[in-house]
């Protein structure tokens, strides 16, 4: 079983919840089993996207700059830069792009995303609008990732985001053809 020890505190992965351009999110659980999720920074290529060198430095500025502006994220709890691991509140719930693979977004949702742009735009920022970067709790969306970007009308949600909200359109397609969790749906 793998543990990540974050000052003086072990966590034990339940399960690997998602590998993204710069890191792998792990469900975790401390040792009284509360869940957590760990994201571990990876420094493997990424074709489409270029980081710095401090990634994990990156994570916490940008998590300071969404939290100042009001997006809704799960809390950061703790951090250690050495190994370069975050842990964060644990959000359970299905991600946008379930809803999507399911057909089930619904119109408050992508009003939501909507807003969200708005705000962002206002902050010269663009986040990942892709849909497995949110999850839904209880009927709030959270952003679970802390990637941003200074804004570009070409990356906003209207303008590249929008195309991943719906199961029909080719690029979802291609997703769910590349990715078998998706492909029995």
């Amino acid at each position: 079983m793998q543990i990540f020890k974050i000052h003086g505190s072990e966590y034990s992965v339940e399960k690997l919840l998602g590998k993204g351009k710069g890191g792998y999110s792990y469900l975790v659980r401390d040792e009284e089993q509360n869940p957590f999720t760990v994201k571990k920074i990876h420094h493997e290529k990424c074709d489409y996207y270029t980081f710095p060198e401090d990634k994990i430095g990156l994570e916490l500025r940008h998590y300071d700059f969404l939290k100042r502006i009001g997006v809704k994220m799960p809390m950061m709890i703790d951090f250690d830069s050495e190994q370069e691991i975050i842990l964060k509140e644990y959000i359970d719930g299905p991600t946008l792009m379930d809803l999507v693979i399911n057909s089930q977004i619904t119109v408050e949702q992508m009003m939501y995303m909507e807003k969200l742009q708005e705000l962002c735009t206002r902050n010269n920022v663009n986040i990942d609008y892709f849909p497995t970067n949110f999850i839904v709790q209880n009927g709030d969306i959270f952003y679970v990732d802390y990637e941003l970007n200074v804004y570009d009308e070409k990356w906003n949600f209207d303008n590249w985001g929008r195309k991943y909200y719906s199961k029909e359109s080719p690029e979802i397609q291609e997703y769910i053809k590349s990715h078998q969790e998706y492909a029995k749906e």
